[in-house]
């Protein structure tokens, strides 16, 4: 059996047939971005629409939809598979948590009941490199179903419309209104209407297209051996970010591991890469990587418990971001891509604008602001982050440099972990200022001065220019 079956049938055994097909689907999708959209007619001016807001995807994004609801809007909310199902597991910091309890959807009890893990500090590990320990990152493991079925029950108890089974084949927008067309599982085609569509559907989104993409494979596990050993689980401790080896096939594969409940570990591989680059079908080849490399990074009898996937989008600020065709379209989650592009955190960056994307869309619907440039609000960071995500989504493929991502990580983290870790959690978190962002580039090229040859191997002059542009306006808007 070739190692993408194995991998099939090992997501099959954890997860069933659901999840299998939900994988495969992300990875046909890949190759799906120029296929025409079912034809549709466009609603005439003055058409009554039936929703005030379409939502088409029921995961992390459903958040919004008891958010609308309390706005005074008609909601749906569409999904493929199930609204409110999660196939990813989700770590938080405090902001994360402070931020749902400020939505009103959620009492700070009950948030803290959804807690299935505190660590003490978070590692940044790399291969032949060094640890760089620390605090306030990431350090509460969160139980996502739960979150996900709370939310789809508040929204059902605000009268939001639920609709499993329906996949968004085509939209044609008219003056007043957009028409959708979806295909029913087990049912005859729905067209219904809306004054907006919310584009939720992540990296399937025919709208997503941001430059950089992360393949992510992985899941909860069991069996992994406890101890104080880097190859081990420590409970108290999360792998935020960690490498077992240098660049291998193209890429240079990263780790990360959160223990959860007694006896499990959320552990993920991933890889960065530009969109372009990834063809259908690598997340059934990543998993067959995740399998065969698990034991290099961890020891223990693994077994996979609950697999979690995605391809996660990340635009780097140096091109155009992902946009919608028109006003009645608004983007969201990964769809939107406004999270951080260094780290794909797009659960914290969801988290912490769901307030500031609900009134967005509540505003533009009422007259009084358009959405055209979207309504996900974005972190002043990542006008500098960006750049080096591109950097790591463009690894050298001389098998003479093939240590050299994890150098540049590794001086990296060591300036970022000198600085102090007030700055080092800033820059993870989305929250370090231009000015500081500036002195960690600095200290790092003094660190490795090499680091000007991998910058303009990777990047454009036009994007060193985007890039330099961007922190400027950063730090003129800090002033």
């Amino acid at each position: 059996m070739s190692a993408p079956d194995d991998a099939r049938e090992r997501v099959r055994e954890a997860g069933g047939d659901e999840l299998v097909e939900r994988l495969l689907h992300l990875d046909a999708a890949r190759g799906e971005r120029s296929r025409p959209p079912a034809p549709i007619a466009a609603p005439d001016r003055g058409a009554h629409a039936e929703y005030d807001v379409v939502l088409a995807g029921g995961g992390l994004s459903l958040l919004l939809a008891p958010l609308l609801a309390d706005r005074g809007l008609r909601v749906a909310v569409f999904d493929r598979a199930r609204v409110g199902f999660a196939h990813r597991e989700w770590n938080a910091g405090a902001r994360e948590l402070t931020a749902l309890v400020e939505t009103g959807l959620f009492t700070r009890a009950e948030i803290d009941g959804l807690i299935v893990a505190r660590y003490a500090q978070g590692i940044c590990r790399w291969h032949g490199g060094g640890s760089y320990p620390v605090t306030g990152v990431l350090d509460h493991a969160f139980d996502a179903g739960a979150l996900l079925a709370a939310a789809r029950a508040r929204a059902e108890q605000r009268g939001v419309a639920i609709f499993d089974g329906h996949a968004l084949l085509g939209e044609a927008a008219g003056p007043d209104a957009i028409a959708l067309s979806f295909h029913v599982v087990d049912g005859a085609p729905r067209v219904v209407t809306a004054r907006l569509l919310v584009d939720a559907r992540g990296a399937s989104s025919p709208y997503a297209t941001a430059d950089l993409i992360c393949p992510t494979v992985g899941g909860v596990v069991s069996g992994l051996e406890e101890g104080p050993g880097d190859d081990q689980i420590q409970r108290d401790t999360g792998d935020i970010l960690a490498t077992t080896e240098g660049i291998e096939d193209g890429v240079q594969h990263i780790w990360e591991a959160f223990p959860g409940r007694s006896g499990e570990v959320a552990v993920y591989l991933f890889y960065y890469a530009r969109s372009s680059d990834v063809p259908a079908g690598s997340l059934l080849d990543l998993y067959g990587r995740f399998f065969a490399r698990l034991p290099r990074y961890k020891r223990g009898a693994a077994r996979l418990v609950r697999p979690t996937f995605g391809y996660i989008p990340g635009w780097s600020r140096l091109g155009p971001a992902p946009s919608s065709p028109g006003p009645r379209i608004a983007l969201v989650g990964d769809a939107a891509a406004r999270h951080s592009p260094l780290t794909f955190c797009g659960f914290g960056a969801t988290a912490r604008s769901l307030r500031h994307t609900a009134n967005a869309i509540a505003e533009a619907l009422s007259g009084g602001a358009s959405i055209a440039g979207g309504v996900v609000s974005d972190d002043a960071i990542h006008a500098g982050t960006g750049a080096l995500a591109r950097m790591m989504a463009t690894p050298s493929r001389d098998p003479r440099r093939k240590g050299e991502l994890n150098d540049l990580l590794d001086a990296a983290f060591h300036t970022l972990h000198a600085m102090g870790n007030d700055a080092y959690a800033s820059l993870l978190r989305d929250e370090m200022a231009p000015a500081d962002f500036l002195r960690f580039l600095y200290s790092t090229s003094t660190l490795r001065p090499r680091v000007y040859r991998d910058v303009w191997g990777s990047l454009s002059p036009g994007e060193v220019g985007r890039w330099g542009a961007g922190i400027a306006r950063e730090l003129w808007r800090a002033r």
